[in-house]
């Protein structure tokens, strides 16, 4: 049996962030005096000495098929340094914590969801690209489109908030925007429609749903507070606090103004 990782664990009581760091490092305690065995899983967790040490470690280690890959992994997503970063990190995952019954703790969803994952790599890749890095960000574009299924462009534009429920088969493109406080379902697509260039992919404003199979195509804008339903194929724009659905969607409700589709996460469409 190979030996199990050793541990020099920092006390909650000297980690810097945010209170859910210290909620997630406690947990990790708990479930590694619990379960042993999972030390080798935990330990960029209970190791680090701040958030963006644990969260590091954790996406080199979802990132990498070899210990070379991991220690390119680290060297790549410790150079980017972003005050920012660590925020939105932070707000996705109480996105999930609110959002999701099937995932109440942080600590779940920085260990094992893959949508989450992804999201937190494209952060990283998204600031490479936009210092000029292109390599470098478009290397871990790459290898989180093959370990996780998702494929978001360096360029595209996310804010804080976001929840991509599953991950798998989402693909996002170079020109989209994504706002804050939005969710999305699995397969979902933010394409364009051919092979036009410059500015050809969807806006999403802030708080919308977009279900499972949606295919949201060219540079049109998805209204803010509303809803796409699971399969629809979106191809002009929506409206404010309105629901789209069928192939190609229509309008087919319109919300009250205090709806907040991605929170509530109701895909249901009467």
């Amino acid at each position: 049996m190979a030996p199990q990782a050793s541990l020099h664990v920092v006390p909650v009581a000297n980690r810097p962030d945010g209170a859910i760091w210290a909620q997630m490092c406690a947990s990790a305690g708990i479930i590694g005096s619990r379960q042993p065995h999972l030390a080798e899983l935990l330990l960029p967790v209970r190791k680090a000495s701040t958030g963006r040490q644990m969260l590091i470690g954790t996406l080199a280690a979802r990132l990498s098929h070899s210990a070379g890959d991991r220690a390119l992994a680290v060297q790549i997503l410790a150079s980017v340094e972003d005050e920012e970063l660590l925020a939105e990190t932070e707000a996705d995952l109480t996105a999930i914590t609110t959002r999701d019954p099937a995932n109440p703790d942080p600590l779940a969803a920085l260990l094992n969801l893959k949508g989450f994952q992804a999201l937190q790599v494209h952060r990283f890749a998204h600031r490479l690209w936009r210092d000029g890095r292109i390599e470098g960000a478009r290397w871990l574009s790459s290898q989180a489109s093959l370990v996780f299924g998702v494929d978001i462009h360096p360029a595209a534009r996310l804010g804080r908030g976001i929840m991509l429920d599953h991950g798998s088969g989402i693909v996002i493109g170079e020109t989209a925007v994504v706002e804050d406080d939005v969710s999305m379902l699995q397969h979902v697509t933010l394409g364009g429609t051919g092979r036009d260039k410059g500015d050809r992919h969807p806006k999403v404003r802030r708080g919308v749903l977009i279900g499972a199979g949606a295919q949201i195509l060219g540079n049109i804008e998805i209204g803010a507070y509303s809803k796409i339903a699971a399969g629809s194929v979106v191809l002009e724009n929506v409206p404010a606090h309105t629901t789209v659905a069928g192939v190609p969607a229509k309008i087919v409700r319109q919300h009250p103004a205090h709806e907040v589709p991605a929170a509530t996460m109701d895909q249901r469409i009467d």
